[in-house]
């Protein structure tokens, strides 16, 4: 039975895990909770969960938290598929995504990086832009903030109630792009 991927984008260590750029890292670590299965450091420079998606027979996925920053999340992507000997189309990658708002939850193949640097280095480090995305929204930032600055501060408190929302559809979202594959999944997905 084959490997699916499943990298979340965010950055290591306390100081960012309640950040909007860390939705990522937010739900494979729901992922890995659903499933009961915890993370180990690896060596592509990753932590990582081996676990299988859903009740069995469901399939087989590593779960990934890149440990170099969001902007370097490439190396350490590449490296756990070549590893794992994922496919390209089996891999996902889980980011937040500022063009859409709060709570809004997209899925889709291949696309630009819209200026994420985190999708960038993952697309450089794979040599193609031709793998899953699950987009998380985290709106646009207020005002004339830096979105650079935006994407690092938490979730204010009226956000973070509908955060745990969030993160479970997302979760959700991921298992069923595994397992029905990403026309079903987002005939589901994109009518919420």
């Amino acid at each position: 039975m084959s490997t699916t991927l499943v990298v979340g984008l965010g950055n290591p260590g306390p100081q960012y895990a309640a950040t909007r750029h860390n939705v990522g890292f937010m739900v494979v670590d729901l992922l890995a909770a659903r499933s009961g299965a915890s993370f180990k450091r690896h060596r592509t420079n990753a932590e990582i969960a081996e676990t299988h998606l859903g009740a069995p027979p469901a399939p087989r996925a590593v779960l990934a938290k890149p440990l170099s920053f969001m902007n370097v999340s490439g190396g350490p992507t590449a490296g756990l598929a070549k590893y794992f000997g994922v496919d390209l189309g089996a891999v996902v990658v889980i980011h937040d995504e500022l063009d859409l708002p709060l709570g809004t939850i997209r899925l889709k193949l291949g696309g630009g990086d819209n200026g994420h640097n985190g999708l960038k280095s993952v697309s450089k480090s794979l040599s193609t832009k031709e793998y899953l995305r699950v987009r998380i929204g985290i709106g646009r930032p207020p005002g004339r903030q830096d979105p650079a600055d935006y994407v690092l501060r938490p979730f204010s408190s009226s956000e973070r109630s509908e955060l745990a929302i969030v993160l479970e559809e997302a979760a959700d979202a991921v298992e069923l792009l595994v397992r029905e594959g990403l026309d079903r999944a987002q005939n589901q997905v994109h009518v919420r």
